[in-house]
């Protein structure tokens, strides 16, 4: 059993409960010679307790988080998802003060907002989403920064259609709208929904030598498959999305940055993944070992070991992924330091999310360096 089921075994039954319940213990032999007609039953409210709730860790970081503008259904459309749910998510992504009442219940100190996917990823006019780029960060800088200074940020939305202008947006952002860096949504459609452009092909380094002399993270964020490549989930449409495809998709686009030589070129650049690195901790070393046996040219210019890459430069957050088991292997292959505490609010709970981090099994030193000091660091929140 983890420590956090423990604790809610505890707060169900009584705490004390739980150790008068153990053979051999005090509880057990109190319970054993309790008065008749008591129903075996003593009073313990008096008596100390050795499973007591973990305490909040006090002004976590959250940066997976997400919005969306009244005048932009950034979300698309879902159909195999839960309409009840969905309604409950349009809600959330729009108000900003349901978010810092879920923070403060929560002991979030401060959340880095960004647009829903698909987002401006999606859009197959070139010149509208550079225009919604713009519109879309001064919706966040001016309706969620302005109305929570300290305690709401921005991550840019770019429009890598045009990748200069993205480049621009993103300047501007950083430095005009005080934007911590951006997130792109994954592949981006050119033209055609079945046409995509990823973010390590030839056109978009244009946009990273920017990136590079900002010296400001991309978190990469998942989104669908394009449609002429979801044969595989033909008769399971959930698999597509966030269950299953959304992993698959944005593993295989990380992994095209590390082998293509981006990172050889601008060593500064720093990545952001949610869903504690998308498997990639654990399947990472597989795709390493493998690549030793096969034909040079093969799998792109890489100069490093994949896994020296993700080291170095990927943060990993925990949004969406709640499982200490998981955390550990994590925090095994990058090291604590390279992961950042996250929840994926609305799609997810703050207080589920928080709930499981506050009382995981891992070291105090290690719970706050995830929970905020790494991001406070990384994005010079104080």
């Amino acid at each position: 059993m983890e420590r956090r089921d423990i604790l809610r075994a505890g707060a169900a039954l009584g705490g004390a409960a739980i150790i008068g319940a153990m053979p051999g213990s005090a509880g057990a032999q109190d319970r054993a010679q309790a008065p008749a007609g008591t129903g075996g039953e003593i009073k313990t409210d008096d008596r100390p307790t050795f499973t007591v709730p973990a305490p909040r860790v006090a002004k976590k970081i959250a940066l997976e988080e997400h919005i969306e503008s009244p005048d932009f259904p950034a979300t698309g459309s879902h159909p195999f998802v839960r309409e009840d749910y969905f309604q409950d998510v349009e809600r959330r992504l729009q108000d900003y003060k349901l978010r810092l009442e879920g923070m403060d219940k929560a002991g979030i100190g401060a959340t880095i907002v960004s647009l829903t996917q698909p987002g401006i990823e999606a859009i197959l006019d070139k010149d509208k989403a550079v225009e919604m780029s713009k519109r879309t960060n001064d919706h966040i800088a001016n309706f969620f920064v302005k109305n929570a200074p300290g305690r709401l940020y921005g991550f840019a939305a770019v429009a890598m259609q045009d990748p200069r202008a993205a480049a621009d947006e993103l300047e501007r952002a950083v430095k005009t709208l005080g934007a911590k860096g951006a997130l792109v949504n994954g592949y981006t459609n050119i033209d055609d929904e079945n046409e995509g452009r990823y973010l390590d092909e030839p056109p978009v380094w244009e946009f990273w030598e920017r990136v590079a002399a900002l010296n400001v993270p991309v978190y990469l964020h998942p989104r669908i498959p394009m449609p002429n490549q979801q044969r595989m989930y033909a008769g399971y449409p959930a698999l597509v999305g966030a269950p299953w495809g959304f992993g698959i998709e944005t593993s295989t686009h990380a992994v095209r940055l590390i082998l293509s030589g981006l990172f050889d070129k601008y060593p500064n650049l720093t990545v952001i993944l949610g869903h504690l690195g998308e498997a990639l901790p654990f399947t990472l070393p597989r795709l390493e070992s493998r690549l030793r046996h096969v034909n040079n040219g093969s799998h792109g210019k890489h100069v490093l070991r994949p896994t020296e890459y993700l080291r170095r430069n990927f943060f990993i957050t925990t949004a969406g992924s709640f499982r200490t088991q998981t955390l550990l292997d994590t925090i095994g292959e990058v090291g604590s330091d390279r992961v950042m505490f996250s929840v994926d609010y609305p799609y997810e709970s703050m207080q589920e999310g928080a709930d499981w981090f506050d009382s995981a099994s891992i070291s105090e030193d290690d719970r706050l360096k995830i929970g905020r000091t790494n991001a406070a660091k990384l994005f010079n929140i104080t």
